[in-house]
């Protein structure tokens, strides 16, 4: 067939040898559209322009001023840890080195237009005089030998020609000496943009040679506030605790934060058929996803310990562990409760990221936990957090360390009984502990008391009386003369110091004053207003009444008599006038 075909192509069209035409080949199919490659959200937010960087607002300033001012350094190192926007903030400062704005005659600025040719090569990568290199890939001396050869030629077509170097600590010693001379006396075209996150391992001479910028994790709830635009941006609904649980897990890093909210929308999107509403990032799907504990079962824990509660303690363990929370991130969260309580015994400020109900939690533990309590089940739960990190089996580990936690801690202070040793008094057994008390009530650990119950004095001149009724004069001396009272509640005692105390002052009051009244007691030095001492109250009492007999016409007389006498034996009251009371001169 296809000789026939060949001889009726020589032959012409004017003759005909019955071959049929060949048939037709079918029109090509048109090639079909490459799939849009998915932009994790960690680049897709990726900072543009230096109003998008967040958290870093004192390294903005400090650029912008350089730039208005002309003081531009010739090399910049960008520290701090993972995902907070070393490497954005390089890209930025190239962008604005090297801005001409959109009708191509501006300088540079510290807020790039983003349109001209320069921003957008330099946003995508792509622009010849901004050369990013990886240190950790191209540590050697002929890596930086290359750059040494190349900053002698001027730059293409920006202003600058900007090597931007990161993970710079992982060059090696012979190429940071290399780059000595150069990063100290470099052309005038080039500028050097560092970046790492391990600051230590740069040489001080490098570091000697480039303006520092230091840039700080981000706080949480600045971070939750980003990552609820960002769901926005996206069309995706998400719970306030599920982005603060986000923001937390990120420690402080935008980009840890945003990967684990692009998981956790995946996360959402994948549970659409099983529940009503699916799509909405939640709280739970957050915590299930990256094996937290549920908060509220951590702080119901930390009540079942502060009870005493052995058996409750043990089972919601075995509650934790059967929905697959390591033993480690609940001792974790343990000291984090704790943490929280004492730091709002304290006075400090409330992290935005706390729920009501855990604020409430902590103001109630905080009213019925003395420092010392505290102190000691913290120290409880690091110990045992350690000892289940490394344990061979860290549920056993777990248990045995809420048990200490339950019985140690209601043990005795070791110092209140070497002073009850030392005075020769009886010590009475620990009181049971009740299992009854419901969970974020004031703790069997707190109440257990040393000796009989005898209550609190109804204010703090009786308990001045106290102290001095039971061999303890000294210390009631140092309170009533030289303490002022800031306030007073049966177990809370807040003093400010007329004359300096001893500095072991507080802790010994609160020991002294355990045994009498039964309770622990919280005493605190403080700087607040404070009542006189009530040796100053009892001075002023005198002085005023002093002044009172001075003024009666009687002794006004006497005295204008004889104006050398002195007033040197007085009553309290006014004396009358027809009063026979001496008057010695």
């Amino acid at each position: 067939m296809s000789d026939a075909t060949d001889m009726q192509d020589d032959l012409g069209p004017g003759f005909d040898l019955g071959v049929p035409p060949p048939p037709k080949a079918a029109p090509a199919a048109a090639p079909a559209e490459p799939a849009q490659a998915y932009r994790v959200l960690a680049r897709k937010y990726r900072p543009q322009r230096f109003s998008e960087l967040i958290g870093q607002d004192a390294m903005v300033t400090t650029l912008g001023n350089a730039i208005k001012r002309g003081r531009l350094a010739h090399a910049f190192l960008m520290t701090g840890v993972r995902g907070v926007g070393k490497t954005s903030t390089a890209r930025l400062i190239a962008k604005a080195l090297n801005c001409i704005g959109p009708d191509g005659q501006g300088g540079p600025t510290i807020d790039p237009c983003g349109q001209c040719e320069p921003c957008q090569a330099i946003a995508d990568g792509r622009h010849i005089d901004v050369i990013e290199m990886d240190a950790a890939s191209n540590t050697g001396i002929d890596d930086i030998r290359e750059i040494i050869e190349a900053v002698r030629y001027a730059s293409v077509s920006a202003r600058f020609k900007i090597y931007i170097i990161d993970e710079v600590h992982m060059l090696s010693k012979a190429a940071f000496n290399g780059l000595l001379k150069t990063l100290e006396e470099p052309p005038p075209h080039v500028k050097f943009l560092f970046a790492t996150t391990e600051i230590q391992k740069v040489p001080v001479t490098v570091l000697s040679r480039c303006q520092r910028f230091d840039l700080r994790r981000i706080p949480a709830d600045l971070l939750a506030s980003h990552f609820d635009k960002v769901c926005k941006a996206e069309g995706v609904e998400a719970e306030a605790e599920a982005l603060s649980l986000i923001a937390r897990a990120a420690e402080g890093s935008v980009r840890d934060g945003l990967s684990i909210l692009d998981q956790a929308i995946a996360h959402a999107d994948m549970a659409q058929a099983d529940h009503a509403g699916a799509g909405t990032v939640t709280g739970d799907q957050v915590r299930a996803m990256l094996g937290l504990s549920d908060r509220g079962a951590i702080r119901r824990l930390f009540a079942t310990l502060l009870a005493g509660d052995a058996p409750a303690a043990l089972a919601a363990l075995r509650e934790q562990h059967d929905l697959g929370v390591e033993p480690a991130a609940i001792f974790k969260g343990l000291l984090e409760v704790c943490h929280g309580t004492t730091l709002a015994k304290v006075g400090a400020p409330a992290d935005p990221a706390q729920s009501a109900e855990e604020r409430a939690d902590y103001d109630q533990w905080a009213a019925g936990l003395s420092f010392q309590l505290l102190h000691r089940i913290w120290q409880l739960l690091l110990k045992g957090h350690e000892e289940v990190a490394r344990a061979a089996d860290p549920n056993e580990a777990a248990d045995m360390a809420a048990l200490r936690i339950i019985h140690a801690s209601q043990l005795p202070d070791p110092g209140d009984l070497a002073r009850r040793l030392e005075n020769g008094a009886p010590l009475a057994p620990v009181a049971a502990t009740s299992s009854g008390q419901t969970a974020g009530t004031t703790t069997a650990i707190a109440s257990a008391p040393a000796a009989p119950d005898v209550g609190a004095p109804a204010d703090f001149a009786q308990l001045i009386d106290l102290l001095a009724q039971n061999g303890r004069a000294h210390m009631s001396q140092q309170l009533h003369d030289y303490a002022g009272l800031v306030h007073y509640a049966p177990g809370t005692l807040a003093l400010r110091p007329v004359k300096p105390l001893p500095s072991d002052f507080t802790r010994d009051l609160a020991a002294a004053l355990k045994p009498l009244t039964g309770m622990a007691w919280d005493v605190s030095i403080s700087d607040a207003e404070a009542q006189p001492s009530l040796l100053q109250q009892e001075e002023a009492r005198e002085q005023a009444a002093r002044q009172s007999i001075l003024e009666t016409p009687f002794v006004k007389a006497a005295m204008d008599a004889f104006p050398e006498a002195e007033l040197i034996d007085y009553a309290a009251a006014p004396v009358p006038p027809n009063s026979d009371r001496s008057i010695a001169s």
